[in-house]
């Protein structure tokens, strides 16, 4: 099947944030492929510790997923240590209102939006989708066209996501010489008294998704890897029981010996030159052995994790439809 892509400016704010967006069919009015309700809509956000990457930091969109039949979307969003959280967080929100506004011209269904984020994309499609009932974070402005449009979405894949974000900063014993890290730069920059710890502190439990009230989160599909030495298991672990403790659908896998990375394909380079991660090894390794969690209404069937299973999520969560030749 033909794909169409598309490439503009989604921030009335900060027109220079764009999207790609990657359509099944040839993005005509009459494409006969796309279902009556429209192309069910999957968001890509690329990692890189909040600090590096762009929009172009993704799998191969004609491969993941347009063939089964999804419009794939992948967004450009502002950078820490310029932009602190949760800048990050409200890009993606409105990305999702742009996608929304344009269902009709693009034949997408607005409706059936859902998330895909890889380490620090997984965290902000996380706080995202358990902010979608809120009106406005802090920061958030919202131009008059885009008002009153939803940011709630159907469901997230999290790959690796940073969740508890206070216990992966530095203690107040931190050397003057240390590197800045990456949550550190994110809740905005390090802390030199004890009193800037505990307000670095206090900033990054409001920036955990585990620590996030939601009255009906949409249902999670959480990735990680025993072996990542850059967030640790206990992340995920943490983020599967809140979704549960609060009423939501939560699969968690946790692939045996997996490090950081394994969702991106080998020439994406996370976190800059030199940081060897473990790019493309679902692909090369799709029958890993696994532990699951699964507690959720999606049936994965005791299969390990892969590219396909991801795509099935996505697909009985948002009802994409069968695709068949219609020449």
């Amino acid at each position: 099947m033909p794909v169409h892509t598309i490439t503009e400016s989604f921030s009335p704010m900060f027109p220079g944030l764009l999207i790609d967006l990657v359509i099944p069919g040839d993005g005509m009015a009459d494409d006969a492929f796309r279902p009556e309700a429209g192309w069910p809509v999957i968001v890509w956000l690329h990692g890189g510790g909040w600090r590096l990457q762009d929009r172009l930091a993704r799998p191969d969109f004609d491969r993941f997923y347009t063939p089964r039949g999804f419009a794939m979307a992948s967004i450009d969003y502002r950078l820490a240590p310029a932009w602190n959280h949760p800048a990050q967080v409200n890009d993606l929100r409105q990305a999702v209102r742009w996608l929304r506004t344009n269902a009709d011209r693009f034949g997408l269904d607005a409706d059936h939006i859902g998330l895909w984020g890889s380490s620090a994309g997984g965290h902000i499609a996380a706080v995202a989708a358990l902010s979608g009932h809120v009106d406005l974070l802090p920061g958030e402005s919202v131009s008059g066209g885009f008002a009153e449009v939803s940011t709630a979405v159907s469901c997230v894949v999290e790959g690796y996501g940073p969740a508890l974000i206070a216990d992966l900063l530095p203690g107040t014993d931190r050397p003057a010489d240390m590197p800045t890290t990456p949550e550190e730069d994110l809740m905005g920059g390090p802390a030199s008294t004890p009193g800037q710890h505990a307000g670095l502190l206090a900033r990054a439990r409001l920036a955990s998704p585990p620590l996030l009230d939601c009255p009906a989160p949409p249902p999670f599909f959480i990735l990680h890897g025993s072996g990542d030495t850059f967030i640790p298991v206990s992340d995920a672990e943490a983020l599967h029981s809140h979704l549960i403790d609060l009423g939501g659908e939560s699969l968690l896998y946790v692939i045996e010996d997996f490090g950081h990375g394994f969702l991106n394909p080998g020439d994406v380079m996370e976190l800059g030159p030199g940081v060897v991660l473990d790019n493309g090894r679902l692909e090369r390794e799709p029958c890993v052995a696994f532990t699951s969690d699964d507690r959720g209404s999606f049936d994965p069937a005791g299969r390990p994790a892969s590219f396909d299973l991801i795509g099935d999520f996505f697909a009985a969560h948002l009802q994409t439809p069968v695709l068949a030749d219609k020449n």
